[in-house]
C-alpha cells in the first residue's frame, strides 16, 4: 500500500506513454496518486486524470514559476476547479527564488491570494519552497494558515499536535525548521533526493521527525530516486523513497508504506 502524495502525471513528458505508466501503477503496490497542478491547464488535466483513474486524485493551483500569468479572473477559475469532484488540495503554490521565472513580488502576491483561497475553502495546501524559507514561513503565518480559526477546521493529529493541513512538498530544509513546522501543524513530504549520497540534511530530518508527520512522493517526472537517477521519474518509483526512510528509521518497509499511506489519506481526507 503506497501513496505518492505528489506527482505530475499531467506533465507533457507523460503524453507519449501515459496509459502505459498508469497501467504500471495499477499493476504495482500503488494505492493512490495525487496528481498536482502547476498552472491552469495542468490543473484541468489533473482533474481529468482523477476522473479517469480510481486511484488518482487532483490538486489545483499555480506554481510560482507561472504566477507571471496569473490574474484575478484566473483565480476565480481556480476556485471553480477546486470544487470539482476528487480535487483535494490547493497546490502546488509557493515561492521559488532559485530560478526566479516570475518576479518575486508577483510570486508573493499570488502565493498570498491562493493561500486566501485555500483558507476560504477550508482545503489542504501543498507548498513549493525553493530557497525562500524565511518568506514562505512569514507569509504562511501572516495569512493565518496556523491561526486557531484554521486549526479548528481539522481534527488534531493522533499525537494531539495541531493539523493545519499544510504540506511542505519535497521538503529540503533543515531539521530545526522541520521541527518548527511540525509544532505549528504542518506535514512534510519526502521525495527521491533522500536516496542521494549528498542527502545528509534530509536524512537528519527523517531521523528527527516522527513518521506521523511524514508523507512520501516522487514529484515525477522530476527528482528520480536511486537506482533510476538520470531517467524520467514515475509514481511507482516512490517505493525507493519508502525503502530509504525505512532504512533510516530502522523500520520495516511495510510499516513505512502503511503509515505514510494512512497519513496521506488523512491529510487529503480520502476515505476507503
Amino acid at each position: 500500500m503506497l501513496f505518492d502524495s505528489h506527482a505530475h502525471i499531467n506533465d507533457e513528458r507523460f503524453d507519449f506513454d501515459r496509459e502505459k505508466v498508469c497501467k504500471q501503477i495499477e499493476d504495482s503496490q500503488m494505492s493512490y496518486v495525487m496528481d498536482v497542478g502547476f498552472d491552469f491547464e495542468s490543473s484541468i488535466k489533473a482533474i481529468e486524470d482523477a476522473k479517469k483513474y480510481p486511484w488518482c486524485y487532483a490538486a489545483v493551483g499555480c506554481h510560482p514559476h507561472d504566477t507571471k500569468n496569473m490574474d484575478e479572473e484566473m483565480l476565480l477559475l481556480f476556485k471553480g476547479l477546486a470544487k470539482k469532484p476528487k480535487v483535494k488540495a490547493i497546490g502546488e503554490i509557493g515561492l521559488d527564488y532559485h530560478y526566479d521565472n516570475s518576479e518575486r513580488e508577483d510570486q508573493k502576491y499570488w502565493f498570498r491570494r491562493q493561500l486566501q483561497l485555500a483558507l476560504e475553502l477550508k482545503m489542504p495546501i501543498i507548498i513549493h519552497d525553493r530557497e525562500a524559507n524565511d518568506d514562505v514561513l512569514r507569509i504562511l503565518k501572516e495569512e493565518g494558515v496556523f491561526a486557531p480559526v484554521r486549526l479548528q477546521c481539522f481534527p488534531k493529529k493522533p499525537s494531539g499536535l495541531p493539523d493545519a493541513r499544510l504540506l511542505l512538498h519535497c521538503y529540503s530544509g533543515s531539521r530545526e525548521l522541520a521541527e518548527q513546522y511540525v509544532k505549528l501543524g504542518a506535514t512534510l513530504s519526502i521525495a527521491g533526493p533522500i536516496t542521494y549520497k549528498n542527502a545528509r540534511k534530509t536524512v537528519e530530518v527523517v531521523e528527527a521527525i516522527d513518521l506521523e508527520h511524514l508523507l512520501i512522493e516522487t514529484d515525477s517526472p522530476y527528482l528520480t530516486p536511486v537506482p533510476f537517477r538520470g531517467k524520467r521519474n514515475q509514481p511507482t518509483f516512490v517505493e525507493h523513497t519508502a525503502a530509504k526512510i525505512a532504512e533510516i528509521k530502522g523500520m520495516s518497509y511495510e510499516t513505512v508504506a502503511e503509515i505514510t499511506c494512512k497519513n496521506a489519506k488523512r491529510f487529503f481526507d480520502i476515505e476507503g
